[in-house]
């Protein structure tokens, strides 16, 4: 059966290796490839240019970068619906897109890519607050912050990207509404390698995540569909997640479907302290207080702690403090999957719990806490905590063929007043949480060490120092201009913890 495996798993590889080759990199490509909600296709140039896929507001010019050139000095220049094609090259700089609808496509010319090289010095390569964002086709390696990071920008596309140990993030929408994460290949991330932070109706398709900690982590987000991935050899592979602490307090209508969820198995290097770093080594599927998840048609195995895992908070992260937070993971659903060889080397709490039981395999299936659920066979499974479930109510999602929006969401005009609460959700909130630590230190510590002075976090924000060992060295933020830097300065030490909830949609 392994061996049966292990070419099923090479097919897949195989297969979205040839979808992404053929479709997508070449610069000469004839193939078609689907097309997002509100998106269309036009050549843009001679019968030899790239096939784009871009939302009908890319109508704008093309502005190319070739090799020794600057992508920002590009952006700089581009206007609302222009397209900038960026040449095989390497390009170290962060590029920050502050700008709505403009697309960003790398041409891959001879098995030649652009390139976005960090050397291990600069932050994140690419950072958008704007709407209507593309970006395609660039490889990005070795950044200490993000590859590619969303502040709050909705209605975006990041398809086609090969990310390596770009640090915290590989692709991290955050506080973003309507988006479509496809066809990338991410590994050796410290925290998650896809990263669905406090957003509204994403797709998460045909991905490659590997050698991370997190595979796919859907956080606070709701309306999210995760397929046809191939997530393997991370610490975590598929995770929907709720973190106390966040101003989004909820995640659900998740639906995790056609997934090779495979040998996740890889030891947890995530940062001491932080969310992740609790993720048990050898878990496939991870459900933490996360409401109405769909389990089907994926194929789980190998994992060695277990198959799929569900908790409530009090379980999954006993130290965090958020009464907002309701912590039971209600109305799971596992419809038809293929799960095998998992719950091989159980550790920690769930080898003692399987003990009590004269076990020392792990189940496919783990329930531990509070919560409720529903199953299609429960016989197909090696289960344990899930006795009381009753039968799924539903066959299949065949008819829920995306979770995106059919039109692309209007631009929300941002009052000054709101500015603040944007841009901490939008830029802060992914790090810094309220009773609760993320990657930085939580809110009420930054509130302590500047009580009463905003000038003093504005100040850091410009030019952090890395004071403490024991968080990892903030990237600085001094893009944002300085009416964004002194609201969000107020903003964050006026927040109260029982009031950290947002009125903003992303």
């Amino acid at each position: 059966m392994k061996t049966i495996f292990k070419f099923l798993g090479a097919f897949a590889l195989l297969a979205i290796g040839i979808l992404v080759g053929k479709n997508y990199f070449a610069d000469n490509s004839e193939a078609t490839v689907p097309i997002p909600p509100g998106m269309t296709y036009r050549n843009v140039g001679s019968t030899n240019d790239t096939l784009i896929a871009q939302s009908n507001s890319y109508n704008g010019k093309i502005i190319e970068v070739k090799s020794g050139g600057s992508i920002q000095e590009a952006v700089k220049n581009a206007n609302p619906g222009d397209l900038i094609r960026v040449y095989p090259g390497t390009y170290s700089e962060n590029v920050y897109i502050d700008k709505d609808n403009i697309a960003l496509q790398g041409i891959v010319i001879d098995g030649e890519w652009p390139t976005l090289d960090g050397k291990k010095k600069i932050n994140d390569a690419f950072l958008y607050s704007g709407n209507g964002i593309l970006i395609e086709n660039f490889k990005i390696i070795d950044y200490k912050g993000n590859g590619i990071m969303g502040q709050a920008g909705n209605n975006f596309v990041i398809r086609n990207n090969w990310i390596i140990d770009t640090g915290v993030y590989g692709i991290f929408p955050q506080f973003g509404k309507n988006g479509l994460i496809e066809h990338n290949v991410v590994s050796e991330i410290a925290d998650a390698a896809i990263y669905v932070g406090m957003c509204d109706n994403v797709d998460v398709l045909h991905n490659e995540t590997f050698n991370s900690v997190a595979g796919i982590e859907i956080e606070n987000s709701r309306h999210c569909l995760v397929e046809n991935n191939y997530v393997h050899d991370n610490t975590g592979g598929l995770l929907a997640f709720v973190t106390p602490g966040l101003p989004i307090k909820t995640t659900f209508d998740v639906i995790f479907r056609n997934n090779f969820v495979v040998n996740n198995n890889t030891p947890n290097f995530g940062a001491p302290g932080s969310t992740v770093a609790g993720i048990p080594t050898g878990t496939g599927v991870l459900i933490m207080a996360a409401d109405d998840v769909i389990l089907e048609n994926n194929i789980i195995t190998g994992n060695n702690n277990t198959g799929v895992t569900i908790v409530d908070l009090a379980t999954g992260a006993p130290k965090a403090n958020d009464p907002n937070s309701e912590g039971n993971p209600d109305r799971t659903i596992i419809l038809d999957n293929i799960m095998f060889d998992n719950g091989n080397e159980t550790t920690g709490e769930l080898k003692a719990i399987m003990l009590t039981q004269l076990e020392t395999k792990g189940p496919d299936i783990f329930a531990y806490g509070n919560g409720s659920g529903t199953i299609r066979d429960k016989n197909k499974y090696r289960t344990f905590g899930i006795d009381h479930w009753g039968p799924a109510q539903i066959t299949d999602t065949k008819d829920v063929r995306t979770l995106m929006l059919p039109e692309p969401v209007p631009i929300k005009a941002v009052s000054k007043a709101e500015l603040g609460e944007l841009t901490y959700y939008g830029v802060c909130a992914g790090c810094h949480a309220f009773g609760n630590r993320l990657i930085g230190p939580p809110t009420e510590i930054i509130q302590a060490i500047h009580n009463g002075n905003p000038q003093g976090i504005v100040n850091y924000i410009n030019n952090p120092k890395n004071l403490r060992e024991d968080y990892p060295e903030m990237p600085p933020q001094d893009y944002l201009d300085d009416a964004a830097k002194i609201a969000v300065a107020e903003y964050i030490l006026a927040m109260k913890p029982d009031e950290v909830t947002t009125s903003l949609n992303p």
